[in-house]
């Protein structure tokens, strides 16, 4: 199902609560709601449909993966950048990282380790912020 997006700040600036194997269906609308706004988003963190739990989506390079329970365990190549959100108006400022290694869980709760670089590394970087309460 498309949902809503959330622009309520008081909301996003709260840390999300870890994913559990009831919030697929949350995960389902998160991949439709970014689908759907696709033409200007590459991804979103599930407090962006208002649903205050730990999971992402984003676009790696044309394909569409959920993350449950992401975080950030390794880090280099720091860089100053310009982010825009669905949730929030205009850009902002953010500090990201090059290269990223990420843990998470995936759809079948089963633990996940992988490096991302580039673009996909800064959208990750972004979503986990959300996870986090971070409102850059």
């Amino acid at each position: 199902m498309i949902r809503d997006i959330c622009k309520d700040e008081a909301f996003l600036a709260q840390k999300a609560e870890p994913a559990t194997p009831d919030d697929l269906q949350v995960a389902a609308d998160l991949l439709e709601t970014l689908a759907h706004h696709k033409d200007r988003c590459v991804g979103m963190a599930a407090n962006m449909i208002r649903v205050n739990k730990r999971i992402i989506a984003f676009d790696d390079a044309g394909t569409y993966r959920v993350m449950f329970d992401p975080e950030i365990v390794k880090r280099s190549g720091p860089y100053d950048a310009q982010e825009g959100c669905l949730s929030l108006t205009g850009t902002r400022p953010a500090k990201r990282w090059e290269t990223i290694k990420v843990r998470w869980k995936n759809e079948k709760f089963q633990e996940r380790l992988k490096t991302f670089t580039g673009w996909t590394a800064q959208i990750i970087q972004h979503e986990i912020d959300h996870c986090d309460g971070i409102v850059i």
